[in-house]
């Protein structure tokens, strides 16, 4: 590819490969360009829509976003859960209970400190949990449901929430259902 800047007495052109282009479409087709790209270079995220286990429950922890990243999750790749929620009282510790299930099937539980996923004691107000997993590359593709369980150190049940999402045929293809 050959371009060439060509400054005439009325226009500024520049010139690619016998292709006369004015020098203000050149950059703005640069511009977009660069644009387009740092777009698929960032890290997508998605924020999920949150549900309770229990809908008529009072929890004490109040759950207002989930937001994944990268977006879409990718069979034998980690990706980050960041879970945003509140408070009214402080919590000095406790766990997190990670259930998957495929298809209504339970297949994967797991269990974490709460001090381990977030800063404790946790103080009144909003905070963050994040946690990040990697899904086997051997993961069957189709619908999981994923539930998480925020309980005290007396095991009372703080809150409780689940979401869907879907691992699609290909490797690295998956869709959350929000």
């Amino acid at each position: 590819m050959e371009i060439e800047v060509v400054l005439q007495p009325d226009a500024l052109l520049v010139l690619v490969n016998d292709w006369t282009i004015p020098m203000a479409v050149f950059k703005l087709s640069l511009l977009l360009l660069l644009l387009s790209l740092m777009c698929f270079l960032s890290p997508p995220t998605q924020a999920t829509d949150v549900h309770y286990c229990d809908k008529k429950a009072s929890y004490d922890v109040k759950v207002s976003e989930i937001e994944i990243t990268p977006y879409p999750v990718a069979r034998g790749k980690p990706a980050t859960f960041s879970i945003s929620a509140s408070t009214g009282e402080a919590i000095s510790g406790g766990k997190l209970v990670i259930d998957v299930s495929y298809f209504w099937f339970h297949v994967y539980s797991e269990s974490h400190d709460l001090c381990e996923k977030t800063s404790c004691p946790v103080s009144v107000g909003n905070f963050v949990i994040s946690h990040s997993q990697e899904l086997p590359g051997f993961t069957p593709p189709g619908s999981y449901t994923l539930t998480m369980k925020l309980e005290d150190e007396n095991n009372s049940e703080l809150t409780c929430i689940t979401f869907d999402f879907s691992i699609g045929f290909l490797a690295s293809e998956a869709v959350a259902d929000i």
